[in-house]
C-alpha cells in the first residue's frame, strides 16, 4: 500500500493535478484527465502511455 505522505506529493504527469487512490487501492485516479495509473508491487506506474481511461 502507498504511504499517505507519498500520495500527498504525487501528481498526474499529464495535467500536474492531484491523484487519489481508487477503491481497490490498486490504482491512482486523476479526475481531471479521467485516467487511472496502476500500482504494481506497491509502485505507482506514473506514465501517461501506461494509464488507462477511467470508466
Amino acid at each position: 500500500m502507498i504511504k499517505k505522505e507519498l500520495l500527498e506529493i504525487l501528481a498526474c504527469p499529464k495535467c500536474k493535478g492531484p491523484v487519489k487512490l481508487n477503491e481497490k487501492q490498486d490504482g491512482l485516479i486523476c479526475e481531471t484527465c479521467r485516467l487511472v495509473y496502476e500500482i504494481k508491487d506497491d509502485i505507482p506506474i506514473m506514465l501517461i502511455d501506461e494509464a488507462k481511461p477511467l470508466n
